[in-house]
């Protein structure tokens, strides 16, 4: 997703991290984990690719949140409320909201890549992640070669239950074919084989991911982890 405005979060989940996404103004892209490097994406108009978002710091008053929901529902056509409206629900974690203003949203604009990539960052964070695999998969359809995108794709097999590794690893790889280096793929790739106990690709992927971010705070507990598979 570059994603310029996502925020990864790590989340220790069995070898995995959680990434955890907040509408800004472009497009989904990554960034390195955990820092704001560079990743999480609102929708056109107002949203994604992330430059910060007027208004984004802080999730904005409830009044404020009220009288977007308001003029976007007596506005049924104005694409910009459905957005404002959608971007508020997200910053103050009503997902089902934003994803509410989102469909409306895409109705009006099928075409917006942004709206559709976000709605994929809603679903996720609602921890609807078939419905974010489907946003995701649309929006790669147009734009096959957003690689933060198919990496978000990737982390929807991860945390879905039953969990899909081995889907996970395919779209990660789809990802490093394209860019080696790519921080969020090889990190969450590592997360893949830990949760595969595969633990010699794991370590092989590690070993990457400290060449190409030998800074990562990640890398201590993905370590942690592989560790305890190689001692099951």
């Amino acid at each position: 997703m570059t994603k310029e405005n996502i925020l990864f979060v790590i989340v220790g989940l069995l070898g995995g991290f959680m990434i955890g996404f907040f509408f800004a103004n472009s497009v989904n892209q990554g960034s390195t984990v955990p820092v704001p490097a560079g990743a999480t994406q609102t929708a056109a108009g107002l949203p994604s690719g992330h430059p910060a978002v007027p208004g984004a710091s802080g999730g904005g008053a409830i009044p404020e949140v009220q009288a977007a929901i308001d003029n976007a529902r007596q506005n049924p056509n104005d694409f910009e409320a459905q957005m404002k409206a959608a971007e508020l629900y997200y910053q103050i974690q009503r997902y089902d909201g934003a994803i509410e203003f989102l469909k409306k949203a895409n109705e009006l604009q099928p075409d917006n890549y942004e709206v559709v990539v976000n709605l994929g960052n809603s679903y996720f964070d609602a921890d609807k992640y078939e419905e974010a695999e489907k946003a995701y998969t649309k929006a790669l359809a147009k734009k096959a070669d957003d690689l933060n995108v198919r990496t978000d794709l990737g982390l929807t097999f991860i945390f879905r239950d039953p969990p899909n590794p081995d889907r996970a690893i395919q779209e990660f790889k789809r990802v490093l074919d394209a860019d080696p280096a790519h921080v969020q793929a090889l990190q969450n790739l590592t997360v893949a084989y830990t949760k595969k106990s595969d633990a010699a690709s794991a370590t092989a992927t590690l070993a990457r991911l400290e060449q190409a971010d030998a800074g990562n705070t990640a890398i201590t507990k993905l370590r942690e982890e592989i560790q305890k598979v190689q001692a099951k």
